[in-house]
């Protein structure tokens, strides 16, 4: 039965009752993970999708029995309210299951986790020399201004190993110059790889699993991980919460420094605080009266990096063992590869095909984006085979899955633009940002859950956690201490994710 006693806000200021829901923009994990903690605790929640399926970026496409997972999420956390909170959704359906990736660079395969007789035999010891050099001079050099991504990688690996393994894969991943790309972000998302621990790792092994990005192994849901948002959704409803989907935000009113009204799909919802994953630009975008114009100019010149998966059916029973191939290849366009008969096999409903991913990032609006699905699937289905992993022709069917707004970018004036957005935010008491685009910080899943737990708890225990400083460095990217506090404060700017050296 659900409570309905009024519980008072010190937080927010408002009571919730059920004519006054708490009202969660977006239905992606953390929309899911507010609505999923309120409604756990008998409080009255609506959360608004705008699409018809749930889970965002992390969702699991289904066509004729088939399973994609987009983007590929490896469930691995060393925060463990979230681990657990993994498990009391998924229960027995979270599967453990082998990790194994490998980078395709020069015509080559290099295992990853780099493995120390791999490294010397597909480098070669001319080449492995020159990289060794390289970094030692980067070490012993003085440092200069670390304001880019490649100055910031090139001072800690050299700049030979800089080019081999992060210009072109970091470039074609975000469409801009490495010089473009700030320094924040390959300080957070690739700290926990240096040169020794990989090199540590390669010749020694990762034990202990202490560097996330070199894990052996990792749970899984059995059918993707669009199962977990998919049991998420329907336990909000078992606990008398509301998931609506096909339900686009278009009006945030926001009166006396609260938001008064929620606008959705021509209804007019009275909330009693909102909690939105939407991305910054949207939420400025859709507010009334307008935000000051400093914001909405801020909002506007947010960018963000679209991500689109050409989905093939293949026909072959074991294309290849890994879960996926980074391509640091030139010459093609696929950035990464997934094989996700190796996630689970339930992805696949039968023994003779393989469902791959080949995932590529554009801007909304430019070629490839705007390229026809049909032609999308010639030109996955010709690299491929130009990439030896499996020939055109065994190609039974394929599809293609878009997503707007995937990955914020951190470009020179990032920082300054989040900053003065937050400042206006801070004005409405009852608005919380929440997840990825909701702070336009590449989180990782667990983070972006964890930035919603944080915001349950603000408004039902009245804490006041800072949701824009809720880590995501040093509990998942760095070898974890015993006593290390995994709520420490953030470093002052966000950072994103190298996807070398990490996963979703």
């Amino acid at each position: 039965m659900t409570d309905t006693t009024p519980i008072h806000s010190s937080a927010t200021g408002a009571d919730i009752t059920p004519e006054t829901p708490v009202v969660v923009l977006g239905g992606g994990p953390a929309g899911l993970t507010a609505g999923y903690l309120l409604a756990k605790q008998g409080k009255p929640v609506l959360v608004l999708e705008s699409t018809d399926q749930v889970g965002g970026i992390a969702r699991t496409e289904v066509r004729d029995g088939y399973r994609f997972d987009l983007g590929g999420h490896r469930f691995f956390t060393k925060v463990k309210e979230v681990d657990d909170l993994w498990h009391e959704i998924m229960k027995e359906e979270f599967l453990k299951r082998p990790r194994q990736s490998r980078i395709y660079w020069n015509d080559k395969f290099l295992e990853y986790p780099l493995e120390g007789m791999d490294v010397i035999r597909k480098l070669g010891p001319i080449e492995l020399a020159r990289c060794l050099i390289s970094y030692l001079w980067a070490a012993v050099k003085p440092k200069g201004r670390e304001e880019t991504f490649e100055d910031w990688v090139s001072a800690r690996f050299g700049k030979r190993l800089y080019k081999h393994f992060f210009k072109t894969y970091t470039e074609k991943l975000w469409g801009v110059s490495a010089t473009e790309i700030r320094a924040e972000w390959a300080a957070q998302r690739i700290k926990g790889l240096s040169f020794f621990s990989a090199a540590k790792s390669a010749f020694f092994g990762n034990k202990g699993n202490k560097i996330k990005s070199l894990i052996s192994e990792f749970n899984y849901p059995r059918y993707g991980p669009g199962q977990m948002w998919e049991q998420m959704t329907e336990d909000i409803r078992a606990h008398g919460g509301e998931v609506r989907l096909n339900a686009p935000v278009t009006k945030l009113t926001v009166d006396h420094g609260r938001v008064t009204q929620v606008i959705a799909g021509g209804e007019t919802i009275t909330p009693s605080h909102v909690i939105s994953s939407l991305p910054l630009r949207t939420t400025v975008g859709i507010a009334t009266p307008e935000a000051p114009k400093p914001v909405r100019e801020a909002a506007q010149g947010l960018r963000y990096r679209e991500f689109l998966t050409v989905l093939l059916v293949i026909e072959g029973e074991d294309l290849f063992p890994d879960n996926w191939i980074y391509i640091h290849q030139p010459g093609v366009r696929v950035l990464r590869i997934q094989n996700f008969k190796s996630w689970s096999p339930w992805m696949v409903p039968n023994e003779r095909d393989a469902s791959i991913g080949m995932e590529y990032f554009c801007f909304e609006g430019d070629a490839l984006w705007n390229m026809a699905d049909d032609d999308l699937v010639a030109m996955a289905s010709q690299e491929i085979e130009k990439l030896h992993l499996a020939r055109a022709a065994k190609v039974n069917f394929g599809f293609v899955a878009r997503v707007h707004k995937a990955y914020p970018i951190y470009d020179e004036l990032y920082a300054s633009r989040v900053d003065t957005i937050r400042a206006w935010l801070e004005t409405i008491e009852n608005l919380t940002q929440v997840g990825r685009n909701g702070l336009h910080r590449y989180n990782n899943s667990d983070h972006s859950m964890l930035t919603a737990m944080r915001a349950v708890d603000n408004i039902l225990l009245g804490t006041h956690h800072d949701i824009w400083a809720v880590n995501a460095e040093s509990v998942y990217h760095e070898e974890h201490q015993e006593n290390e506090d995994p709520y420490r404060t953030a470093p002052e700017t966000p950072a994103m994710e190298q996807p070398l050296a990490s996963e979703k």
